[in-house]
């Protein structure tokens, strides 16, 4: 669970323009219904929570149930209000914290 995040972001966007934002994150979304080898239960283990901040301020926020596979991909569309750094969070049960960062290339 260690591999950082891939996030996916055009090349460059206009301020006013909706881009799409695509992220993976690997994480093996265990959800507490399978039994390991000794027949004990596997404890839940899902990440719960995502969110989206442009330089501080939210633009976007899901959370997420036992229903969603393994290494969850998201995918979003975003309006440019204007260049910054594109801050995506995503927060499991255990209580890790899996982050990275974008800028955004804003050109004129």
């Amino acid at each position: 669970m260690t591999a950082k995040p891939r996030i996916k972001l055009p090349e460059a966007m206009k301020v006013g323009e909706t881009i799409e934002v695509k992220a993976l994150v690997r994480h093996p979304m265990e959800r507490g219904y399978r039994k390991d080898a000794q027949g004990k239960t596997i404890p839940r283990n899902i990440i719960h929570t995502f969110t989206a901040d442009l330089d501080g301020a939210r633009v976007f926020d899901a959370e997420f149930g036992t229903g969603v596979a393994a290494n969850p991909f998201m995918s979003f569309y975003l309006r440019v209000s204007q260049p910054g750094i594109l801050k995506l969070t995503w927060i499991d049960d255990t209580g890790v914290k899996i982050e990275a960062e974008r800028q955004l290339n804003v050109v004129a």
